[in-house]
This record gives C-alpha cells, sequence and structure tokens, in this order.
C-alpha cells in the first residue's frame, strides 16, 4: 500500500498557487494602504466595461472612494464626497468653477455598473461619469445613477502608495 501511495504522488497534479488579489479585485472586508494609511474596504462599485472600480474605504469614521481604472497602467485617485447640487445630467457644464478652480470636463461616459456592499448608490444599473481636472491637477467626479447626484473632489495617487494588505 505504501508504494501505491508514493507511485501516486509521483503523478498527482499539484493544486494551482492562489493568486494574489489586486487593487482591481478588492471588495468589502479587504484591507488595503494608500498613501501611507490604512483602510477597510467597505463596497465597491464596478464597471467591468472600462476595468474600473471605485472602492468606498473607511478608517475609523472618515469616508473616502478610491477609483482605480486599468488603461496601459493602473490608475488611481482618492477622493472625498462633497456637497453640491445639479439639477439634470444634460445641463452638466464642460466647465465647474470650486473653491476659486476652475475644473474642465476631461471625460464622459456611461456604463452599466455592479455594486456589492457600502456604496453611495444601493443596486447597480447605468450609471453617468464626469471626471473634470484643473490647472492644478485637482480631480473633480460627478456621478449619476437613479435620478441622483454625488459630487467628489480628488487627486491622482501614485501607484506606489497604493498596496493590498489583507484580502478575504
Amino acid at each position: 500500500m505504501n508504494l501505491v501511495k508514493r507511485i501516486g504522488r509521483l503523478f498527482a497534479k499539484e493544486e494551482p498557487p492562489v493568486p494574489e488579489k489586486s487593487m482591481l479585485s478588492l471588495g468589502p472586508g479587504d484591507i488595503c494602504e494608500v498613501e501611507l494609511v490604512t483602510y477597510q474596504v467597505t463596497g465597491s462599485v464596478r464597471n467591468p466595461g472600462r476595468n474600473a472600480v471605485v472602492l468606498t474605504l473607511q478608517d475609523g469614521s472618515r469616508i473616502k472612494y478610491l477609483h482605480i481604472e486599468e488603461r496601459e497602467k493602473l490608475e488611481f485617485a482618492l477622493y472625498d464626497e462633497i456637497d453640491g447640487r445639479l439639477d439634470n445630467p444634460a445641463e452638466v457644464p464642460a466647465e465647474l468653477e470650486l473653491d476659486g478652480r476652475i475644473h474642465y470636463l476631461e471625460e464622459e461616459y456611461e456604463g452599466r455598473v455592479m455594486v456589492n456592499g457600502r456604496a453611495p448608490f444601493r443596486q447597480g444599473g447605468e450609471q453617468h461619469v464626469w471626471q473634470f481636472q484643473a490647472d492644478d491637477f485637482s480631480l473633480l467626479r460627478i456621478e449619476w445613477q437613479d435620478g441622483r447626484f454625488m459630487l467628489y473632489e480628488g487627486a491622482m495617487v501614485i501607484p506606489g502608495d497604493v498596496q493590498v494588505i489583507r484580502s478575504n
């Protein structure tokens, strides 16, 4: 019997190693570090058509939003929610002034998103996004879904300042 087990082990396939999670595949319960601050991921909004995700990050009572998109390389932007009001998605201008800075429309797109965990929008569906940038590289992001707007202000993050700490 011992000889049969040895022969069986010689021909047995090794289990493939479990791949490490990338920032794009993080979800609720995972832990990441952004610019030396450790956050728990509490939600995600994925746009598979653009290979992008917006993670809801929580550090104590502070909530931030990390936009990750894979183009030629991974691009990261960290946002804070801001107060603001728009009435109609058809009336989003190409230039917006915020705190004395003029933000210029850089990109506008729409796509189907999937929501997981705690996120600004409770369910998936069609989402429209406007991304703006000012001359000082500050960012402004507007999202519209289900008749509701969300506004965010933030900045780009260097890829070396973002890492997965623990994933489920």
